[in-house]
């Protein structure tokens, strides 16, 4: 579902993705994956839970568990995406990548050019999905772990492979490259 609207939800669990711009694979030409989880840091610090992800080279699948905040989720995903965007437009500049910069920069529409943005970097809508029980949580997880095994480009032929995604903590019980707490765990949490 396309976030168009405002949400006014406080807490909860929800499976959120969001693209790169006509999804050119941006984290992977920036090597950009630790800016996601710098936004997953931001995240934690103010009290929500990650609970999986995984960072593809042109979009992002990620479970968040948000605690009661007075931050709509529609504000703290634009803030996310912003963020990030930011910082891959940075290193693009670094590695002097000036023929993809000219393409983010020629795809800002008119309404944002005279709002001085310079680069549309991510789609400009995300999609979410409340998660109201376990089993559909465990169907998104299983759907976020399995992403890199159905793109054939990466190669990987089992989800817990894959460096950028939680899959290594849910199916070897040691965790990955950024710590995450399942979605079992977390009702320890939120029951607890």
């Amino acid at each position: 579902m396309s976030v168009r609207k405002q949400i006014t939800e406080e807490s909860g669990v929800y499976f959120i993705t969001f693209t790169c711009a006509r999804w050119m694979p941006l984290f992977e030409l920036t090597n950009g994956y630790d800016a996601v989880y710098k936004w997953f840091d931001y995240l934690k610090a103010r009290g929500h839970y990650i609970v999986g992800y995984v960072i593809m080279p042109n979009h992002l699948h990620v479970m968040i568990a948000f605690s009661k905040t007075d931050q709509l989720i529609h504000t703290i995903v634009g803030n996310g995406k912003r963020f990030m965007a930011y910082e891959l437009v940075k290193r693009l500049k670094l590695l002097n990548r000036s023929d993809i910069l000219s393409q983010l920069s020629g795809w800002v529409n008119k309404t944002d050019q005279q709002k001085h943005k310079k680069h549309e970097v991510f789609e400009p809508s995300f999609d979410r999905k409340e998660c109201y029980s376990i089993a559909f949580m465990k169907q998104k997880i299983d759907y976020i772990h399995y992403n890199p095994c159905k793109d054939k480009s990466l190669s990987i032929r089992y989800p817990e492979d894959y460096a950028h995604s939680s899959a290594k903590y849910y199916y070897t019980a040691k965790q990955g490259v950024y710590p995450v707490i399942t979605y079992m765990e977390l009702q320890d949490v939120y029951l607890g």
